[in-house]
């Protein structure tokens, strides 16, 4: 692989990557990555065996390295019922045929970045997830530690609904990780921090309406002059049931 520096004026195509790209897809993985990939997932990869893919090139660059990657994606569809993130999605057991899309890597080589080529890359991955009927979400995982990956994927809209300690070993040292998702297809992930509170506001304010509803029914007229230790003691209810809502919303889980 020739290590060009990126021209001025950079021309960026996407493309599926082909069993030629071997050797410069094993390279730059080795060059990115502090994780070792097995041969056998690179031959897979460009071979569209289990894995999808697709790469960037810069036609900008003389001839020969023209159709040479500098940046790429891989990814695989799997069942929901089978994946980590059944709990996250809006999973329907009636449909034991629905599944997701898992980016499994993603790159770009250093004299390309800040191109806006990684988010073209993670956009074929969602349009393609949108093409499959049965798929519900777009979920990947990012190390602790890579601020640059996490803001890359917030800003794209992916949520992150659970941090995952000590998930990968590198070099015989633990690190966290970050598990993101995004919905396609009308698929639903966790309720955002404001959902949250909506939900808990709504269900107090309904609580609170349905005892106001009763106490009217079995007092008098009078029943606005209540004083104010009898109302706080209304109010207690609110405070215990918030377990069970809590209880419920356990899933929506987010940092």
């Amino acid at each position: 692989m020739v290590n060009l520096k990126a021209p001025h004026h950079p021309v960026i195509s996407y493309r599926p990557i082909q069993p030629s790209d071997l050797e410069v897809l094993e390279n730059i993985h080795g060059e990115l990555f502090p994780i070792r990939y097995e041969s056998e997932f690179f031959r897979n990869a460009v071979n569209g065996r289990d894995i999808v893919c697709w790469g960037a090139v810069d036609r900008s660059w003389p001839h020969a390295q023209s159709n040479e990657l500098i940046g790429f994606v891989t990814a695989r569809v799997v069942l929901a019922k089978e994946s980590e993130v059944e709990d996250f999605i809006s999973f329907d057991s009636s449909k034991p045929d629905q599944t997701l899309v898992y980016i499994l890597t993603l790159g770009v080589v250093e004299s390309h970045r800040n191109l806006g080529i990684a988010s073209a890359l993670i956009h074929k991955v969602i349009k393609y997830a949108s093409s499959i009927p049965t798929c519900s979400a777009v979920y990947l995982h990012v190390i602790s530690y890579n601020n640059a990956a996490v803001h890359l994927y917030q800003k794209m809209s992916f949520q992150c609904v659970r941090r995952l300690h000590n998930f990968y070993l590198i070099n015989e040292q633990h690190y966290d990780s970050y598990l993101f998702i995004y919905d396609v297809n009308g698929g639903r992930s966790p309720c955002t921090a404001l959902e949250l509170v909506t939900l808990l506001v709504t269900y107090v304010k309904s609580l609170i309406n349905l005892m106001v509803a009763k106490l009217w029914k079995n007092e008098d007229k009078k029943i606005s002059k209540w004083p104010a230790s009898k109302e706080s003691s209304y109010l207690l209810p609110v405070v215990q049931n918030k377990r069970s809502i809590t209880a419920e919303v356990a899933r929506c889980q987010y940092l």
